[in-house]
């Protein structure tokens, strides 16, 4: 195997412990965001899309090399032309090393997109269990007011009955902003959800890939 194509095998492999790394349940995806924004990876962030689509047309370039090779040796073969037994098995060793080239290059890209689509993924992960948390908390901030707001209207109206409609006015104010944050909060657990299928359902066909 030719130095370029090493290199290549090589990428290759180091995808494939890539995409691994990223499937296990090593860390959590708010570890994973933090390490994608951390100043270690912050020098290959800022030019991300770069790298990609350089390494993806190189990627391509080599693949389009390997399917000429394919070509060239298969027509060969197909046209019936025999000559020596040495001279014939060399041009099956180069159409074998053609295909193995082919299906490196082709494994290399088809990775590069998968390790793409899982990174961009567990940022939308973790973003959505922060925006869960935070309202999560809202709403339990809103319920805390709520009890306070409805205990200090009982002790008022038990001094002053002529304030029964602001403490009924501000009381469904309150559930009205309850029951507000418990929609967002439902929403984004569907939304949480519906990610979680679109991230099993890579990781079913990536599998059946493998």
């Amino acid at each position: 195997m030719s130095i370029q194509w090493t290199f290549i095998a090589g990428y290759l492999y180091f995808e494939i412990a890539v995409v691994s790394i990223l499937l296990l349940p090593i860390a959590s995806p708010r570890k994973w965001n933090q390490f994608f924004k951390s100043r270690l990876f912050a020098m290959f962030r800022e030019h991300a899309a770069i790298y990609f689509y350089v390494l993806l047309a190189v990627l391509t370039l080599f693949s389009m090399d390997a399917i000429r090779e394919m070509r060239k040796y298969s027509h060969s073969h197909e046209a019936g032309v025999h000559g020596h037994l040495a001279s014939e098995m060399k041009g099956n060793v180069k159409l074998f090393r053609a295909q193995r080239n082919f299906y490196i290059t082709g494994f290399a890209i088809f990775l590069a997109f998968v390790i793409r689509r899982l990174v961009k993924m567990i940022i939308i992960q973790a973003e959505l269990l922060d925006r869960a948390e935070s309202i999560i908390k809202e709403a339990e901030a809103a319920k805390d007011l709520a009890k306070t707001t409805m205990l200090a209207q009982k002790m008022q109206s038990a001094g002053d009955s002529s304030n029964y409609q602001d403490i009924k006015s501000q009381l469904e104010l309150t559930e009205k902003l309850l029951d507000e944050e418990k929609n967002r909060g439902l929403r984004l657990e569907e939304e949480i959800c519906e990610w979680k299928a679109k991230y099993h359902s890579l990781c079913a066909i990536e599998d059946e890939l493998d």
